[in-house]
């Protein structure tokens, strides 16, 4: 007889288990998709973030800049990712479909950071010497004072919004026909990691066992690294916001955790992860 209780007990307790698990609003799901520099951070938000709040789930993609741009507009991805300001013809694409110009939100900064071999004794370049090497005109270390070797260039693919950028503000121009386009900024490290005479360039989140090139904005000026404090009062010269966009103002769970992002706890996290606050 007290067996049979017992059994009771565990059944009622399952079921009344079961009727309270039904009743349970589903976790919200939100999905968040683009740029491959920012991946790593926006991976450790989220993980952050749903160990505090596992009402909430974040799924967090790359794919690109461009990619996540797309998903914004065509409905895919509720927040994307750029490392480049969405171009006017995107916003158009985002009105005519939402009748909405979407909502720009500003949540880190970056220094493109130029990545050589270890091995290569340059230490510093300006942005012309840099426009030169990536557009093809200088092809050989030699003429900007290294080894009498041919520069082997990596860089991302078209999709990229680093590529943009840096195609925009240093290449000023085609991109050389020579230069590898790799899937990522992980890709480029290693490739760089690997050739003694390449060069590449990326997030300064992702420069782990390359040699980080100073740059400097002329002939006549101070070559800086990227760091916080050259990021801040603007003497290096290749640096830039990192963006979250959205098709329209944030509200529930999407608005406390774009709040969270820019609050003190995930800006600490893009410090620590190597980016550099808005603040």
């Amino acid at each position: 007889m007290k067996k049979s209780k017992n059994i009771f007990r565990i059944v009622g307790a399952i079921v009344l288990a079961m009727i309270i698990f039904a009743f349970m609003p589903a976790p919200k799901k939100i999905t968040i998709k683009g740029s491959d520099t920012m991946v790593i951070l926006a991976q450790k938000w989220a993980e952050v973030y749903m160990k505090a709040h596992p009402e909430v789930i974040l799924q967090v993609t790359g794919g690109g800049s461009g990619t996540g741009i797309s998903a914004l507009i065509n409905g895919s991805t509720d927040i994307c990712n750029a490392s480049r300001p969405m171009k006017s013809s995107e916003i158009d694409k985002l009105k005519d479909r939402y009748g909405s110009l979407g909502i720009e939100i500003p949540c880190a900064k970056d220094g493109i950071t130029i990545y050589l071999n270890e091995s290569n004794p340059i230490k510093e370049l300006s942005i012309k010497q840099l426009s030169g090497i990536f557009s093809g005109a200088i092809k050989n270390w030699k003429d900007v004072g290294g080894p009498n070797s041919d520069i082997k260039l990596y860089g991302r693919e078209n999709s990229s919004g680093t590529y943009v950028f840096f195609q925009e503000n240093v290449v000023k121009g085609d991109y050389a026909t020579s230069c590898q386009t790799l899937p990522g900024t992980a890709a480029v490290v290693n490739a760089v990691k690997n050739d003694k005479y390449g060069i590449g360039y990326g997030g300064a989140a992702y420069a782990v066992g390359v040699k980080r090139c100073n740059v400097k904005k002329d002939d006549k000026s101070t070559a800086y690294p990227a760091s916080a404090e050259t990021i801040k009062n603007g003497t290096y010269p290749i640096s830039r916001y990192l963006y979250m966009y959205l098709r329209n103002r944030p509200t529930g769970d999407i608005k406390n955790y774009i709040d969270w992002i820019l609050g003190p706890e995930g800006q600490k996290l893009v410090v620590d992860l190597g980016y550099f606050p808005v603040k």
